[in-house]
């Protein structure tokens, strides 16, 4: 019996099954990787091990159709849910996967109830609503994937305008994680140089249009939901709990007051180690900055009221 900790993905779809290979080649770690759709999980699972082989890499991997092979593990991922198909909204797809998202949480604090939640299944904002609703977890440890993967979409635009590596781009991107998310120019830089010293306010707003927009893109041009970049940006988040990291990044919190914000999952940077949040840190945003965050949160809002009262 394998001593490692644990961490469990819900959902053995292409979100799911990136985040649990990632995990499984970080090697500090087990996977069970749960879904409803038997053999799927199993043959995954299986296919990742073999994969271990040859990449060099030690934790097992198990899939299952129930939660006996997820008892005490550290981290929950939720990315379980209907996707999003070309032409549907974010508010079309909450009354189905309010459902799927309500009974994965209950089912998985009670086989893990010291866990850490991280939520990816969309419209994420609420289904984080819905897992802190059903958990009654405290807000440390409910937190849900969008700011990591939208500062990645807004990172690599930037790199492609401005010829700059990857690795030189820091930026965040906060507010919800939809249309109305809020790329912060003003503490995006390249190598330290601000942004607006490298690309033209034209450019900038074709960026930020672009990302606003990034992951429907994705979805006209495959017919489904991105993975691959979601997937990794669930396991930075794992790695972050896990490994204790106190890395700052920037994901969907509960606020209470913080930005002027009461009560509501937004997209802000907080402090993730092995408690979860750590800190929720609050930047000093200048006046068009805090405008747009409290339109986007606005947005918000409006989706979790589609939400059944006790959520």
């Amino acid at each position: 019996m394998s001593s490692r900790r644990k961490v469990t993905i819900v959902g053995a779809g292409n979100v799911g099954a990136t985040c649990a290979e990632l995990v499984a080649r970080a090697d500090y770690a087990d996977v069970a990787l749960i879904d409803i759709r038997e053999g799927l999980p199993q043959g995954k699972a299986l296919d990742i091990n073999q994969m271990g082989a040859l990449l060099g890499y030690e934790p097992r991997v198990v899939g299952a159709n129930d939660y006996a092979s997820s008892q005490g593990s550290s981290v929950v991922v939720i990315t379980a849910g209907l996707p999003r198909a070309p032409g549907m909204s974010r508010d079309d797809l909450v009354t189905t996967n309010e459902r799927i998202v309500a009974e994965v949480t209950a089912r998985a604090v009670a086989a893990s109830p010291d866990a850490v939640i991280i939520v990816v299944s969309n419209p994420l904002d609420a289904m984080c609503h819905v897992a802190r609703a059903v958990s009654g977890l405290p807000r440390a440890r409910i937190i849900g994937m969008a700011g990591i993967l939208d500062t990645a979409r807004f990172r690599t635009f930037i790199a492609w305008e401005t010829g700059a590596s990857l690795k030189d781009v820091s930026t965040l991107v906060l507010g919800g994680h939809g249309d109305q998310m809020v790329p912060l120019v003003s503490a995006t830089t390249i190598g330290g140089l601000p942004l607006r010293a490298l690309a033209s306010e034209g450019a900038i707003d074709a960026m930020i249009a672009r990302t606003a927009k990034g992951g429907g893109e994705i979805v006209e041009l495959l017919g489904t939901s991105a993975w691959y970049a979601p997937g990794a940006a669930a396991a930075q988040m794992v790695d972050a709990i896990m490994l204790d990291q106190k890395r700052v990044l920037p994901c969907a919190a509960f606020l209470e007051g913080e930005y002027g914000i009461e009560g509501l999952f937004v997209g802000v940077p907080v402090r993730l180690g092995a408690a979860g949040i750590e800190a929720i840190l609050e930047l000093d945003l200048d006046e068009e900055e805090r405008e747009l965050l409290a339109r986007s949160a606005a947005a918000v809002a409006e989706v979790v009221r589609v939400l059944t009262p006790e959520a």
